[in-house]
């Protein structure tokens, strides 16, 4: 995607939203919207925004378990785990 084909202005997205909303579903892009020349929201397909959502869970996820631990343990175990307690509490 070319940041210069994504930016656009907010009066251009008053007056074309039903087009650029249409686009931005059909072809799964992001928009940059200005105001006074100034970057201010971004404007991005659902499915694209999700995508992304579950993304940075994942690279948490993986920056969590990359720091090591004294009590670490396998993910089995550590699931294991969890199934017993949950056992306990019902």
């Amino acid at each position: 995607m070319k940041l210069s084909e994504s930016v656009k202005s907010i009066s251009y997205l008053k007056a074309n939203a039903a087009n650029l909303i249409e686009d931005i579903n059909k072809n799964q892009k992001t928009l940059i919207i200005t105001q006074n020349g100034e970057a201010k929201v971004v404007v991005q397909d659902i499915k694209m925004y999700e995508k992304t959502q579950e993304t940075m869970s994942m690279l948490k996820l993986l920056a969590m378990t990359s720091t090591k631990s004294n009590n670490a343990t396998d993910i089995k175990s550590t699931f294991d785990s969890l199934r017993n307690e949950l056992k306990s509490l019902q």
